[in-house]
């Protein structure tokens, strides 16, 4: 249990610091190939170089993935098994299933905005219409989806060690010693009549007293 909340805590915090460097990171598209070869140069765009519509919305998703993996890494701290903080293990295993589903949070709103992202420039790329400067996927958002990924991984990491302390403990059973004979012909006569219990007499031989 204890070895599943650390590596649900590295996936996590793993996860975190990579949408942290995909969002800050200018190479989200860059310019094919075929267009650099003629101008010599590489020409990289990230999210915070235009304000296209998509590209806003995709920053705000972002915004939301990295925000939420902070907090889901705060969280997870004080759902540790191996910290002093967070109350008995029933509210531990619930602080850590909260942290578990702030981190898939994060990890979905990352998929989503490289997702979406990655569609735009794909869609650009292959209309023939399209006469502007067409891009290819950057770096960044391979990082991106590599970070959700490991966020969600944690998450559920994390959303799976509640279910240690839902299980039933087993029942005992008071051991009353075994039932005498007698009792038992009592119980299946039902009571009825008198049962005259006799004493086995005891006979000594001679050698007992040597």
């Amino acid at each position: 249990m204890f070895r599943a909340q650390i590596s649900a805590l590295v996936f996590g915090v793993g996860g975190f610091g990579a949408l942290v460097a995909a969002t800050a990171s200018n190479e989200w598209r860059v310019t094919t190939r075929a267009s650099s070869v003629i101008t010599a140069t590489w020409v990289y765009q990230g999210l915070w170089m235009n304000c296209a519509g998509y590209i806003q919305a995709c920053r705000g998703l972002m915004i939301a993935a990295v925000s939420l993996g902070f907090f889901g890494s705060i969280i997870a701290l004080f759902g540790m098994k191996c910290t002093k903080v967070g109350g008995s293990e029933k509210a531990k295993a619930k602080t850590a299933c909260l942290a578990g589903v702030v981190f898939i949070l994060s990890g979905l709103c990352s998929m989503t905005g490289c997702s979406l992202y990655a569609n735009k420039i794909t869609t650009e790329f292959f209309d023939p219409l399209f006469i502007d400067q067409k891009y290819e996927l950057g770096a960044a958002l391979f990082i991106g989806w590599s970070g959700a990924t490991l966020c969600i991984i944690g998450g559920v990491i994390f959303c799976f060690s509640i279910s240690d302390n839902n299980k039933k403990p087993r029942m005992g059973y008071a051991y009353n010693g075994a039932t005498s004979v007698m009792s038992s012909r009592a119980k299946y006569h039902g009571g009825e009549g008198d049962i005259k219990t006799t004493t086995p007499s005891k006979q000594f031989d001679k050698n007992a007293y040597v």
